[in-house]
């Protein structure tokens, strides 16, 4: 049991099956963070000076991608495929963790509760710290018996390395890190995929690169440790479920653990809340305990939260060590998707080009459910109406909730999905954002005017029952005896006619079987505010030409949650919204193809 928790742990970060654990909310770029739930973030986004082609003057870099003609999508040498192969992933299949009795001091630890949404930050959870037993003999004996056993596959092209493409024996898809790429990072060069333009050709290779990147920071951080800390006690007055969504007002006073990181960038590691921080006593070399990361303060101050089993035994004298586990779930996911969505067929959705159809017969008349729409509103959900498969259509405005209310953005959402619902012989669509909080809210309003048996609530296996909403859980299916979410057979899941999820957790629902072009319609909101193999989740698993994609964003807003100077620097926060709009005719604003909410 040992080898399991330390392989998920280690390998998968064992922390959420999906990678939103991190986005508390909605925040816009230039959020203050110090005041808020937010990463430890490098003082600046400098594009690293040297490439794979030499040395380079070091420049701030805005826009790194450039549309380019198509061409056919070619693999790349320099980024290795991997073959698939049957998963053996607990995340996907919703499987309990086992538990896992340590062996020296005979202390129960059940593994953490890898929900893959963003839990709250919650007072007295059962899954805040657990005291686990590792003496330095068992972690070393560890470090050489859980390491991953590895197959290699045959190239998918002559010119691809062997020795780079690995799959983890019985499992879906191991994207370890092809060493010529590694040996580029380790030296502070960038990759050369990311000099070039961004095209149907590099599409893959590019972003798998900016995803290696990303990992390869977390591997580097993995065996950091803060040695010999003092730990402060710090009470802070927050919202009970800041952190799932804020749907309960109340005001809870918690007590949180606080210590001080480096503050020169490269000496730490880039922490993001929910992040998980291990704490090991130094007069207890059996024992250490596991909290979480709740918000980082002037760029080196950390808050972290513990149960009570860390209170319990704590002085002001007490000193520890201090370690970190990442998500690695998320990337995972991305690279998957990434992979999916070079296959020429899904082009016009990465590169368009080819005008979107139109059913110029779908409004004889159109009457709102929402009186108080304006003109830029209802020409939106107008165009929306007529829209009949690809290219995406674009609308940007601000983010789609404003707390607990709907934006504008929110209500035109709101309005097209209903109007949908209503107007369409066979309406399948899905709603899918970056964030719990988003799904919820949009799922609350159209519960007025969709039956609860047609609109389903995808979650994360694990996420946490107590913080979702008791009017949002009858559209959510639970298992008590595994305590964790799950999915409906196929053939009831397929007879939905409106199904929530957020963007990596829609992964579910091409594992239970959904295949491409199942949905009629499929409204990516929010997607400014990730990056775009996160996006491409949702889309190259489940969207096909003849599927309609409207998606929504605001001005100026991109994902805070990427960790790598080098995937910073070379376009990984750079999200699907705000690359599309670099092509014509969105540049354009034509009308039929992009709306803006201006008023």
């Amino acid at each position: 049991m040992s080898a399991l928790f330390e392989l998920l742990r280690r390998i998968l970060g064992f922390k959420e099956e999906d990678g939103d654990h991190h986005r508390h909310g909605n925040e816009p770029e230039g959020t203050n963070h110090s005041q808020s739930l937010d990463p430890i973030r490098p003082t600046s986004e400098q594009n690293l000076g040297r490439t794979a082609g030499g040395l380079t003057q070091s420049s701030h870099v805005t826009y790194p991608f450039k549309a380019v003609p198509s061409g056919s999508p070619k693999p790349s040498p320099s980024v290795s495929k991997p073959s698939t192969a049957t998963s053996g992933d607990p995340f996907v299949s919703g499987t309990k963790p086992p538990s896992i009795s340590a062996h020296t001091n005979q202390i129960i630890a059940k593994l953490p509760r890898p929900s893959h949404e963003p839990s709250s930050s919650r007072v007295q959870s059962p899954y805040s710290s657990k005291a686990t037993s590792h003496t330095p003999e068992a972690q070393e004996r560890s470090a050489r018996q859980y390491k991953l056993v590895l197959r290699a596959v045959s190239p998918v092209s002559p010119n691809q390395q062997k020795e780079t493409v690995y799959v983890q024996k019985d499992t879906s898809p191991v994207y370890n890190i092809p060493k010529d790429i590694e040996d580029l990072m380790k030296r502070g060069i960038v990759p050369g995929v990311l000099q070039k333009p961004l095209s149907p050709s590099t599409y893959r290779d590019y972003f798998a690169a900016l995803l290696y990147a990303e990992d390869f920071y977390i591997e580097k951080w993995t065996d950091f440790i803060l040695k010999d800390v003092t730990l402060e006690l710090h009470q802070l007055t927050i919202d009970k479920n800041i952190g799932d969504h804020d749907f309960s007002r109340e005001k809870v006073c918690v007590t949180f653990v606080k210590f001080k990181m480096d503050s020169i960038p490269e000496r730490r590691p880039f922490l993001l809340s929910r992040d998980f921080v291990f704490a090991k006593p130094l007069d207890k070399r059996e024992t250490q305990f596991q909290g979480f990361v709740y918000r980082v303060e002037k760029s080196s101050i950390v808050l972290a939260e513990f149960g009570d089993d860390f209170h319990s035994q704590h002085h002001s004298s007490s000193r520890y060590n201090i370690s970190f586990s990442f998500n690695r779930v998320c990337l995972k996911r991305a690279h998957q998707a990434v992979e999916a969505a070079t296959d020429p067929s899904f082009r016009n959705f990465l590169f368009p080009a080819c005008p979107s159809g139109r059913d110029l017969f779908a409004l004889p008349s159109l009457f709102f459910s929402n009186d108080g729409l304006n003109s830029e509103q209802r020409s939106a959900i107008h165009q929306i109406l007529t829209l009949k498969g690809s290219a995406p259509f674009l609308m940007e405005g601000p983010l789609c909730t404003n707390g607990l209310h709907l934006s504008r953005t929110g209500v035109v959402v709101s309005e097209a999905v209903s109007q949908l619902y209503q107007r369409s012989k066979d309406p399948r669509i899905l709603v899918a954002a970056p964030i719990n909080k988003t799904c919820d809210v949009l799922l609350r309003n159209l519960k007025k005017e969709i039956p609860d048996s047609e609109i389903f609530r995808a979650n994360a296996a694990f996420r946490e029952i107590h913080v979702v909403p008791g009017d949002i859980l009858t559209s959510c299916l639970y298992k008590e005896e595994s305590e964790c979410f799950t999915c409906p057979q196929l053939e009831e899941l397929q007879r939905f006619k409106v199904i929530f999820s957020t963007f990596v957790s829609s992964f579910r629902l091409q594992n239970e079987g959904i295949k491409a072009g199942h949905f009629s319609h499929i409204f990516l909101v929010d997607a400014s505010s990730t990056s775009e193999p996160e996006a491409m989740i949702v889309l190259a698993n489940l969207a096909n030409k003849d599927t309609t994609v409207i998606v929504t964003g605001a001005q100026g807003n991109r994902s805070g949650w990427v960790r790598s100077p080098i995937a910073r620097g070379n376009g990984l926060r750079i999200s699907y919204f705000e690359r599309l709009k670099e092509f014509t005719p969105y540049k354009n604003l034509d009308p039929a193809f992009i709306a803006r909410l201006t008023a």
